[in-house]
């Protein structure tokens, strides 16, 4: 009989293998420490000088293409405030979503973190579960698990932080939870989602995604408030309620809905929203004929190579950034790279002959088309397998 309670234990235990584990820490001094650190008397004074209260709501802005992970918190008068802004140690995968279990993207898209997704025990020093799959992903049958944003710089779908950095947001999100707070907004974009970008990374096959991410994201650009997010026919929504007394559902078609802000918060998105299609436009035409290539995990911890503290250290993997590992490249470059060179028959011009009686017709000029050679940048490009780690047995979340 015992055996039978124990089973369900073991295995429910290990359901949660993945970036990190629960229960890993074995000196709970250390992990008191770590859950009761205080934030410097800095980080106070600025809170102070933002009229914001210490305990007061925090909301996380990720970009991966920057590598910065944002803290924002809310002020008096209810809108958020920058606080703190850090530099992304390390992050897996390339710029998109994450799709399925061992593809190694990070998250992307709108995650509520409740205080039951605080996890001082982590092997990774400290870890924040970003809540991945949420009602979105599952609606869309994508799958992954225990997606973190931890310490320790090494990254297999997770935001890898330094374990000094994640000491400090930890303790911000302690303490918004400690003031009330129930749900604290993680907004993970593949970049700012500004004109220039979005132009920039047209031809990606997830522009669709973020085009869908893009109002919730002006919503806190322009209000510095955090948009009412809902899920329905598989898709996001911001700030809409439904009608006639109908309700959303993920996984059902979306009802009639009405806007959802304050009359001041519509007129300004109004007016952002048409300064940004002038802005579009303008660096369409700056950009027209050029794709932008984003860099493989691979080109980026290529960057950073020479830098990493150990290495040998799986523990520490500085990614580096997709900015600087990324460049713009014509579209025929592109085409080459994504399909390879097409190579063209010899062409023989034959309209052309001997003028001088009794000299036979021979062709006097051949080429035609010149058969391209393969573009350097294609091996560059070129796709490369992933492979998902075996984790041991003993490794639970």
């Amino acid at each position: 009989m015992r055996l039978k309670i124990l089973a369900p234990m073991f295995f429910a235990t290990m359901a949660l293998t993945g970036c990190n584990s629960f229960f890993d820490s074995t000196d709970f001094s250390s992990v008191q420490e770590k859950m009761n650190y205080a934030l410097p008397s800095s980080f106070v004074a600025k809170m102070r000088s933002n009229d914001m209260d210490k305990y007061a709501p925090i909301t996380i802005r990720i970009f991966k293409e920057e590598g910065v992970l944002e803290i924002w918190k809310q002020k008096r008068d209810g809108t958020y405030g920058e606080l703190e802004a850090y530099e992304i140690c390390a992050w897996s995968g390339k710029l998109g979503p994450k799709k399925k279990e061992g593809d190694r993207q990070a998250p992307e898209g709108f995650y509520p973190l409740s205080k039951g997704l605080l996890n001082p025990y982590s092997q990774y020093f400290l870890a924040i579960n970003t809540g991945y799959p949420n009602r979105y992903d599952r609606a869309n049958q994508l799958t992954g698990s225990n997606l973190m944003i931890h310490g320790a710089c090494s990254s297999r779908g997770c935001y890898s932080m330094t374990d000094e950095q994640i000491l400090e947001i930890f303790a911000l999100a302690r303490d918004a939870f400690k003031g009330g707070q129930q749900a604290i907004m993680l907004q993970a974009y593949p970049f700012r989602m500004t004109a220039d970008n979005m132009v920039r990374h047209r031809f990606n096959e997830n522009y669709p995604f973020w085009q869908m991410l893009k109002p919730g994201y002006d919503y806190f650009e322009v209000t510095h408030k955090t948009p009412d997010v809902d899920i329905c026919g598989g898709k996001y929504l911001f700030n809409k309620d439904p009608v006639a007394g109908a309700s959303f559902a993920s996984d059902q078609a979306c009802p009639a809905t009405v806007v959802s802000m304050s009359s001041a918060d519509a007129q300004a998105i109004a007016e952002y929203e048409t300064k940004y299609q002038k802005d579009f436009e303008k660096a369409l035409k700056k950009n027209e004929g050029k794709v932008w290539i984003d860099p493989s995990e691979a080109e980026r911890k290529a960057l950073v190579a020479d830098l990493r503290e150990d290495p040998t250290d799986p523990l520490y993997q500085p990614t580096g950034s997709s900015l600087e590992a990324g460049r713009y490249v014509t579209l025929e470059e592109y085409r080459i790279a994504k399909f390879g060179p097409v190579e063209q028959p010899e062409v023989i011009d034959t309209t052309q002959t001997a003028a001088i009686e009794n000299v036979p017709d021979v062709p006097v000029a051949t080429g035609g088309v010149p058969i391209p050679q393969r573009s350097p940048i294609t091996s560059a490009y070129a796709e490369q397998p992933e492979t998902q780690e075996k984790k041991p047995f003993w490794k639970f979340w």
